[in-house]
C-alpha cells in the first residue's frame, strides 16, 4: 500500500483530500503546517507528498527546498496544491522540483489521476533500478572474484614467506616483499573504491531527479583540479618528464569530485600503456559552450572494436599485458561524462597514438551532445 503525506494548514482542506485518498486504497498521512510536515516526511518516508502552498511557518516552497536538499526525501515526488495560477508561481515550484501542480479548487478525478500518474512514475523507477542493481550483481558476481584475487594473491603469497623466512631473509629481500605487498594492497584498494563507484553511478543512472540535481552543480576553476590530479598521477608512475599540461579556466558543469576521478583514470591509463620517455599531453579549454578536456598518449593504443566495446569489466589483452583495469576506468570517466550531460570520445591509432576527450557543458550553456 502506497503511503501519501498531506501537508495542508486548513483542516477541513486536508480532511477532505485524506478522505478521498483513503477511499482509493492508499495510507494517508497528516501534517498541518509546514514544518510538521517536513518532520513527518523525514520520519515516515512516504511515496508521494500533497503540499499546500500558503501555510504559515514553512510555506509549500520551502518545505520542498529543505526536503530536496535531504538525500533521504529528495525523490520523493511533490504535488503543489494552490489557489494561485500565476506562470510564475507554476515555474517556481517547477525549478525547485515539484512534480506537478494543481489549482484549487480541484476535482477529485484532477487529484486521484495526478496521485496515481506520479506513483506509477515512482513505481517505474524503482523497478529500473532494481534492473540496474540486478545486472551489477551479474557483472560483480563474474568479475570481482578475479579482480580481487590478483592483488590479494601477491599479499597472502609474499606474507606467507616473511612469516616462514623472515629469520634468514636479508634485509634487502624484506623490503622488497614488503613493498610488494604494499604495491598490492594499494591495488586492492584502488579496485575496491572503483567497483564501489561504478556501483554508486549506475543506481544514479537510473533516478532523474538525482541526475537533474547533480546537473545543477559546477566546478568555477577546473585548472586547481585537473593540473594537480595529473601531476600526482605522473609523479605515482615516475613519468614526471613526460607530462604537459595547458589548461584554462571557466565554469563548467560537473562535481569536483567527478572530475578529479575522470582525471585520475585518464591520465593514470595514459601512463599505464605508453613507454617511459613518450610524452602525455593533457589540454583543457573552451570551445564555444562546452568545455574540452583531452588526454593524449604515444602508446599502444586501441582499435575500433576495442572502442566500441568499452565497458565495465573489461580489460583489453588481458593475457599480453599486465596492466588490469582500464575497462572499469574507462567506464566510469563515460558514465560520469553522461551523467553531467556530457559525453565521453576515444580517438586512437594502434601502436602510435590515442587521445581521449571529455564534453562539459560551460555553466550557463547547456550543450546538447
Amino acid at each position: 500500500m502506497s503511503k501519501i503525506l498531506v501537508i495542508e494548514d486548513d483542516e477541513n482542506i486536508r480532511g477532505n483530500i485524506a478522505e478521498i485518498l483513503e477511499d482509493e486504497g492508499w495510507e494517508v498521512i497528516q501534517a498541518e503546517h509546514g514544518a510538521i510536515g517536513v518532520k513527518r516526511a523525514r520520519e515516515s518516508l512516504p511515496q508521494l507528498i500533497v503540499c499546500d502552498v500558503m501555510m504559515p511557518e514553512l510555506d509549500g516552497y520551502e518545505v520542498l527546498a529543505a526536503l530536496r536538499q535531504d538525500m533521504a526525501t529528495t525523490t520523493i515526488p511533490f504535488i503543489l496544491l494552490t489557489a494561485k495560477a500565476d506562470k510564475s508561481d507554476i515555474r517556481l515550484g517547477m525549478n525547485l522540483g515539484a512534480d506537478d501542480y494543481l489549482t484549487k479548487p480541484f476535482k477529485r478525478e484532477e487529484l486521484i489521476e495526478a496521485v496515481k500518474v506520479r506513483l506509477q512514475k515512482r513505481e517505474a523507477i524503482a523497478k529500473q533500478s532494481e534492473q540496474k542493481l540486478d545486472e551489477l550483481r551479474s557483472n560483480l558476481t563474474r568479475s570481482l572474484p578475479h579482480e580481487l584475487l590478483t592483488p590479494l594473491n601477491g599479499i597472502i603469497s609474499y606474507s606467507q614467506l616473511l612469516k616462514e623466512d623472515y629469520a634468514v631473509m636479508d634485509s634487502e629481500e624484506i623490503r622488497e616483499m614488503l613493498e610488494s605487498i604494499h604495491t598490492s594492497g594499494k591495488r586492492l584498494y584502488r579496485l575496491t573504491q572503483n567497483y564501489l563507484l561504478y556501483a554508486n553511478l549506475e543506481i544514479l543512472a537510473a533516478d532523474p531527479q538525482k541526475i537533474e540535481f547533480l546537473q545543477s552543480l559546477k566546478v568555477d576553476f577546473p585548472k586547481a583540479i585537473i593540473e594537480p590530479t595529473a601531476i600526482y598521477q605522473a609523479e605515482h608512475l615516475n613519468r614526471s618528464e613526460d607530462l604537459s599540461l595547458e589548461v584554462t579556466d571557466v565554469s563548467i558543469q560537473i562535481v569536483e569530485n567527478n572530475l578529479k576521478k575522470v582525471v585520475e583514470e585518464l591520465v593514470n591509463n595514459a601512463f599505464k600503456f605508453s613507454e617511459p620517455g613518450t610524452p602525455v599531453r593533457v589540454e583543457g579549454r573552451a570551445d564555444g559552450s562546452q568545455f574540452v578536456l583531452s588526454v593524449c598518449d604515444r602508446g599502444r593504443g586501441m582499435t575500433a572494436e576495442q572502442i566500441a566495446s568499452v565497458g565495465a569489466y573489461t580489460q583489453f589483452e588481458r593475457k599480453i599485458y599486465e596492466q588490469q583495469g582500464s575497462g572499469l576506468g574507462l567506464t566510469i570517466a563515460h558514465r560520469i561524462a553522461e551523467l553531467h550531460g556530457g559525453k565521453l570520445e576515444i580517438e586512437s591509432i594502434p601502436e602510435k597514438e590515442t587521445i581521449v576527450r571529455l564534453f562539459l557543458s560551460c555553466a550557463g550553456k547547456r550543450e546538447e551532445f
